[in-house]
């Protein structure tokens, strides 16, 4: 039986957390019964850090004419690409701020140049609210922009700018972005033109049990429609150095146990999702490693490069190494795999 939206906040609000973490490890294990626990080798690549979104959980994001505010040229670009090969990489996570001018022939020369000279890098790039106002800029559809950048080289979407599928809580961490239902429509049109994408959610502001449950709902019901989600990622806001903790409207990181129970209750409600992925980056490696007995059998990225959530105050790294021995230590098997979750490696 599917669990509802009624059960899954039942469980969140009432249920203790290991058995939560019982429940969870075994419908993991229905679905991944080999035990093996993927992670992949990337880089975030931030093109620009221009952004005319203003979001108040952002403590990444410049002003057009700011100090310290870019556009990264091309031979930046490929330096980091250069230097991600050389570790045995094969993915890009390319994304910027939503920058108010640029048009989708920058975007589509900027993919057509990585794509052509870098065949062995997959692309995964370009959040929704990136592609709702490129689209809005260049006066052309949503779909368009989505097709154009296809044909030059991009793989796949992330899931960025999910934050809470609420537009309540939208309203007041994000009034300028995008509203959940075009959030969910963009990835529609992305599924339907042949793009996976992923999913995400952001919480940890100003969110409800029901509003988190809801997020799911939305995300289970496009997938049920499409198909075209690979995976689901969840992270915990970090606050430091942002607007929302500056004004005091969040006072203080979410904890690890709240990160572990929603993460077993995710596990359990998106029943159409094969990976979910484990939030090391925000939560550290010991909880990240612990996601692993709650739901996740994914330990994410060995991230390269991460610049948006470490400006808020997050501070983890860690290598290849570290990922192989820290998923072994919790009795899986590691296993390097690709965007699509296709295995390139394993590490027995």
């Amino acid at each position: 039986m599917r669990l509802s939206v009624k059960e899954a906040v039942n469980l969140i609000k009432n249920e203790d957390l290991l058995t939560l973490g019982k429940m969870a490890l075994e419908k993991k294990r229905e679905l991944h019964p080999k035990k093996i626990t993927t992670f992949i080798v990337d880089r975030n690549i931030n093109y620009t850090n221009i952004c005319w979104c203003d979001c108040k959980f952002c403590a990444f994001y410049k002003k057009k004419g700011d100090k310290n505010a870019y556009i990264l040229s091309f031979e930046e670009i490929d330096k980091k690409i250069d230097e991600l090969i050389e570790i045995g990489g094969t993915q890009i996570l390319f994304q910027g701020g939503v920058h108010p001018n640029l048009k989708i022939d920058f975007y589509e020369n900027l993919v057509e140049h990585i794509h052509k000279k870098y065949p062995q890098i997959t692309i995964h790039g370009f959040s929704a609210p990136e592609i709702d106002y490129i689209a809005k800029v260049s006066k052309i559809s949503v779909k368009e922009v989505l097709i154009r950048l296809k044909e030059k080289g991009l793989f796949s979407m992330p899931g960025a700018g999910a934050e809470i599928l609420s537009d309540r809580v939208r309203d007041i961490i994000a009034p300028k972005k995008i509203d959940a239902d075009v959030w969910l429509k963009i990835h529609k049109t992305a599924h339907e033109i042949g793009l996976k994408t992923t999913a995400t959610m952001m919480f940890g502001t100003v969110e409800t049990i029901e509003e988190v449950v809801e997020h799911w709902d939305k995300i289970r019901r496009l997938q049920d429609e499409t198909g075209g989600f690979r995976a689901f990622i969840m992270w915990s806001f970090q606050p430091y150095n942002t607007e929302l903790f500056k004004k005091g409207i969040v006072t203080q990181k979410t904890s690890p146990n709240r990160y572990l129970k929603y993460l077993a209750v995710a596990r359990l409600f998106l029943d159409n999702f094969k990976n979910i992925q484990s939030s090391w980056v925000t939560q550290g490696s010991y909880i990240g490693q612990l996601a692993l007995k709650y739901g996740a059998n994914d330990l994410g990225s060995t991230m390269m490069e991460e610049n948006v959530v470490r400006s808020a105050g997050a501070q983890n790294r860690m290598n290849q190494m570290e990922m192989i021995n820290l998923i072994k230590d919790a009795g899986e098997i590691p296993a390097k795999r690709n965007t699509a979750y296709e295995i390139l490696e394993v590490f027995n």
